[in-house]
């Protein structure tokens, strides 16, 4: 989670030279994905894309400032103690319930999976459905990577994790069972699920940024049926299946609720060691979005 459809080509533009501190130059990261439009409405002529692993290994890199990151690897940079990464926006990927295009699919019933095919698009999803696992029938299934441009046919896992457009499209029969992930994690534990935030490196000075951010998520939000009119074709989706999908399942704001179900997640993830043990999720939080009272 970050996660929608097949990532095209990594391109790079201008938005990649030094930053120096003022924000029309800061090196700013994202990916093409349905998903983020809302986000970066207005913003794609400074923006670097790139594929989401990329990102935050460029981010950790220091050859990007700030990157719409997927929140395991929020948890993954926060290692650095001191000079952790910091969420520099109010602006996330989110859902309070179903999102439509984060899936699970069982051949058998779900606690007798063993063997799962995971999405090589998703590092949050495939964490996000380990826990539900293990929490649930206590699983460890054996994984394996589903390629980018490959079907559930190809493989005859237990059970298989899509992402994106090809969570969405119909997959055939054969299936037991059907898990929206966002739904199950809403549905088990009252919070909503964050996918990807804006996320500094250390060190980096992002005084303004976070406004900026902030008014390219109200201007998505306020265009969404431009958005959806723009790409519902390249998705293969109807203009109201996109609109749908944009306005009902995924949400912006990275609010205490959204903070509560970051920091359980982090929790949940540390546990099953998919993410470093002694990392405050506190301390990611700059100065300008700080918690709220009563937030882990």
């Amino acid at each position: 989670m970050f996660h929608v459809p097949e990532p095209p080509l990594p391109s790079r533009n201008a938005a990649a030279s030094p930053a120096s501190g003022h924000p029309t130059h800061v090196r700013i990261g994202a990916v093409q994905y349905l998903n983020t439009r809302p986000l970066i409405y207005g913003l794609s002529g400074n923006l670097d894309f790139d594929l989401p692993s990329r990102l935050a290994d460029r981010l950790a890199a220091g050859e990007l400032d700030v990157a719409l990151i997927p929140s395991i690897e929020l948890f993954r940079g926060l290692s650095a103690q001191q000079n952790a990464y910091r969420i520099v926006s109010k602006s996330c990927i989110a859902c309070r319930g179903p999102v439509m295009s984060v899936r699970l699919f069982f051949r058998t019933r779900p606690e007798r999976t063993r063997r799962l095919a995971v999405d090589e698009g998703s590092r949050t999803s495939v964490a996000l459905t380990r826990i539900l696992l293990h929490e649930r029938f206590g699983l460890a299934p054996e994984l394996e990577t589903l390629p980018l441009q490959a079907n559930a046919a190809a493989t005859d896992a237990d059970a298989v994790l899509l992402i994106g457009d090809r969570a969405i499209a119909p997959t055939g029969g054969g299936f037991q069972a059907v898990w929206d992930l966002g739904d199950e994690w809403y549905r088990w534990t009252g919070l909503p699920f964050v996918f990807a935030v804006w996320a500094a490196r250390p060190g980096f000075a992002s005084q303004g940024l976070a406004n900026r951010l902030d008014a390219a998520r109200e201007r998505g939000r306020a265009n969404l049926a431009a958005i959806a009119a723009a790409e519902a074709g390249p998705h293969h989706l109807t203009v109201p299946q996109c609109l749908d999908y944009l306005q009902d399942n995924l949400h912006y704001d990275l609010g205490d609720a959204e903070r509560r179900g970051l920091h359980l997640f982090q929790e949940k993830a540390t546990r099953l060691n998919l993410a470093p043990a002694g990392c405050s999720l506190r301390q990611a939080f700059s100065s300008s979005i700080p918690f709220a009272s009563g937030t882990p």
